[in-house]
């Protein structure tokens, strides 16, 4: 069956129609603030101490957030231009069969992330409840567990595009808003106790240099790329879902990596978690980040839906949202996902190299759903500069680890993807 007779019963393979795009820029801007918020976020910013002095982590942070969110701004306005869910775009570049490989590896990392946010959550809630005297028993590491998953099920069982515009913008993120400006007082507050000239004048004990540290700033826009497309197809305008979704996780990016930065100078800690709760206010400050935590757990839910939809279409997104937040749940509750951290870091890896492709290829104009419905079996040359993009992706710092790997692998793959495009 070709992608065009397919189309109209596989819904991310088929462009969103004109009536359905109701995205404008503040609603791209207020979804990936959203999403840009998070515990982990924080606790990888805190990563960068104390290897590097003040200074430099600030501008890692700055440099790294523009550009990883320029990328999935870029992305979001390949998705909207196209109409086209992400699963669509690796169609249209990699062929009808060969693109069945990256979606399933999408699949393994989403359903990979969204247990880990599932963790994320059930430790702070637990965090919480013990420290409010609540949660005291050994079986309400369960019971959050599956709280929580019951909530990620409730949510995928409604409509994306209202979650996103009457939930997220005018619930959530003035909450976590407010949550992040608390917690920035009170961190910067310490931070004056202890004498800020000389924290913001401290130097860096070395081990990690300003590349490797721009690497683990634009892992986080990074490990979004494979999810973005399937939200900014709803949008409007590819302008717009590229200037809103640029700012909305710039900021928040650049704002939740500093904030971890200001916590592990003001108060050292392998908990972040315990670290927020120390601070004046943390509890309630958690308790909202907390809540704004749902959305990642529903964004991994939603693209997993939409990806295993696109694979085998009888089943609607909705349907596959509730298997996906089911097995979520499931493997939250048994696996050790915290060291499971770095096998998703690394199965990520697999998407800079994936997008850069796709960007090579589909960047200034070129006509995606034309692509998807010529598509062949399996396109050779992108296959092999994803392929080789993998390994020099890997290679690369065994040679020189002052280089990074990401933006390397980025320029390398966009470029022969781009020069290699078919021409009109």
């Amino acid at each position: 069956m070709s992608p065009s007779s397919a189309a109209p019963s596989n819904e991310a393979l088929a462009p969103v129609s004109a009536d359905r795009r109701v995205f404008q820029w503040h609603d791209h801007a207020s979804l990936w603030f959203s999403l840009g918020v998070g515990l982990l976020v924080m606790q990888v910013g805190s990563y960068l101490m104390p290897a590097l002095g003040t200074k430099e982590a600030l501008i890692a942070i700055v440099a790294g957030s523009i550009v990883g969110a320029g990328l999935l701004g870029w992305v979001a306005k390949l998705g909207c231009d196209s109409g086209l869910a992400s699963a669509g775009l690796m169609h249209a570049v990699y062929g009808r069969t060969f693109a069945s490989l990256p979606i399933i590896l999408n699949i393994v990392q989403l359903v990979g992330w969204g247990t880990f946010e599932l963790v994320v959550m059930r430790d702070a809630s637990v965090a919480i409840g013990q420290q409010s005297g609540v949660m005291t028993g050994a079986h309400w590491p369960v019971l959050a567990t599956l709280l929580w998953g019951a909530v990620v099920m409730l949510l995928i069982s409604g409509s994306m595009v209202q979650l996103v515009r009457k939930v997220i913008a005018r619930v959530a993120l003035p909450l976590v808003v407010l949550s992040l400006l608390w917690l920035s007082w009170q961190f910067l507050s310490l931070a004056q106790a202890q004498g800020l000239e000389a924290l913001w004048t401290r130097k860096g004990e070395g081990g990690m240099g300003v590349f490797p540290a721009l690497d683990l700033v634009i892992a986080m826009p990074i490990s979004w790329l494979p999810l973005v497309a399937d939200y900014a197809r709803h949008g409007k305008s590819g302008g717009s879902a590229l200037r809103g979704t640029w700012l909305g996780y710039a900021l928040a990016n650049m704002w939740c990596y500093s904030l971890g930065v200001l916590v592990a100078l003001t108060l050292p800690s392998k908990d972040l978690v315990q670290a927020l709760l120390l601070a004046q206010g943390g509890l309630i400050a958690l308790s909202l980040i907390l809540i704004d935590e749902v959305d990642n757990a529903y964004g991994d839910t939603y693209s997993g839906a939409v990806s295993a939809h696109s694979l085998a279409p009888r089943w609607t997104i909705r349907k596959w949202g509730l298997a996906v937040a089911a097995v979520c749940t499931g493997l939250a509750l048994v696996l050790p996902m915290h060291s499971l951290e770095p096998f998703l870091l690394m199965l990520s890896s697999v998407f800079v190299p994936l997008f850069a492709v796709i960007l090579g290829r589909l960047a200034f104009g070129t006509n995606a759903p034309e692509l998807l419905a010529q598509a062949r079996k399996v396109n050779p040359v992108p296959v092999a500069i994803w392929l080789g993009g993998i390994a020099f992706y890997h290679l690369l710092p065994t040679i020189s680890t002052a280089l990074g790997a990401t933006l390397p692998t980025l320029v390398v793959c966009f470029t022969l993807a781009f020069a290699t495009r078919p021409r009109a």
